[in-house]
């Protein structure tokens, strides 16, 4: 039996990370584009092809995703649409993908001001720390994604997957493969340095159910505020440390056993 033909029985909920306007910045941003004058085709392209990467990762697209991949398709619909030569040339209609670009303008603004505001916290932190080290809780709104988004991630594993042989012959899966055991084996990585590569994280991984797994377990402790991942610089690689402190390393453990649950 292929890989890709074995059904995973847990699904990370995409809405808990990112959402349809994300992707689309994430695409503008990916192939430089200009916001204001938005390539429709390539970008519907890519957007489905994303989508379905997704979902075959297991990852449960929301229905946000589906409405804005219909709203793509037709709007390039409306643009492939031959134009009337009867109109003046200096009144050609509005233009289809002017609402979209007001969407995305509006997000982006709203997401970069989170972003300042987090960032001044972050250093009010810092200036005024306390002389004893305490536990600072993570919030439940705090993102630990720095600078890198989801679908950074998604690249990423893209990336690992492509370098995996595509073994079309029988595969045998470790019978202990879940996301639980996952979790456990990734937090024990994390414990044993400062931080680490997403790449090295796959390294000696063959199979590519195996990576799957392991990537949705990273989301789960992303999601569950047990890791942080970030780059140091730009465009470098992206790499993840532990989101607890020593005094609480002790709990990670039974927060897999007793505060989660596969959905």
């Amino acid at each position: 039996m292929e890989p890709e033909q074995i059904e995973l029985p847990y699904h990370v909920r995409l809405e808990q990370f990112e959402g349809p306007l994300d992707l689309l910045l994430h695409l503008i941003k990916k192939h430089e584009i200009n916001i204001y004058d938005i390539p429709i085709s390539l970008i519907t392209q890519q957007y489905l092809e994303y989508v379905s990467l997704m979902t075959s990762l297991n990852l449960t697209v929301a229905g946000d995703f589906l409405v804005m991949a219909a709203t793509l398709v037709h709007i390039k619909s409306r643009m492939l649409l031959p134009v009337d030569e009867t109109e003046a040339d200096e009144e050609d209609g509005p233009d289809p993908r002017e609402d979209l670009v007001r969407r995305l303008l509006e997000y982006k603004q709203y997401k970069d001001a989170a972003g300042r505001l987090d960032d001044r916290e972050r250093l009010w932190r810092e200036v005024f720390a306390r002389e004893q080290p305490v536990v600072v809780p993570v919030r439940s709104d705090e993102s630990l994604m720095d600078d890198v988004t989801l679908f950074d991630l998604v690249d990423a594993l893209q990336g690992v997957l492509d370098r995996t042989p595509d073994k079309r012959l029988i595969e045998i899966i470790p019978e202990n493969l879940t996301v639980k055991d996952r979790m456990n084996a990734i937090l024990e990585l994390v414990a044993e340095r400062e931080s680490m590569t997403f790449v090295s994280l796959f390294e000696g991984q063959q199979s590519r159910l195996v990576i799957i797994v392991t990537f949705l377990a990273l989301l789960e402790l992303i999601r569950i505020k047990l890791l942080r991942i970030f780059q140091g610089e730009a465009f470098g690689p992206i790499l993840l440390t532990r989101a607890f402190s020593p005094v609480n390393e002790q709990d990670a453990g039974s927060v897999l056993d007793n505060g989660w649950e596969e959905l």
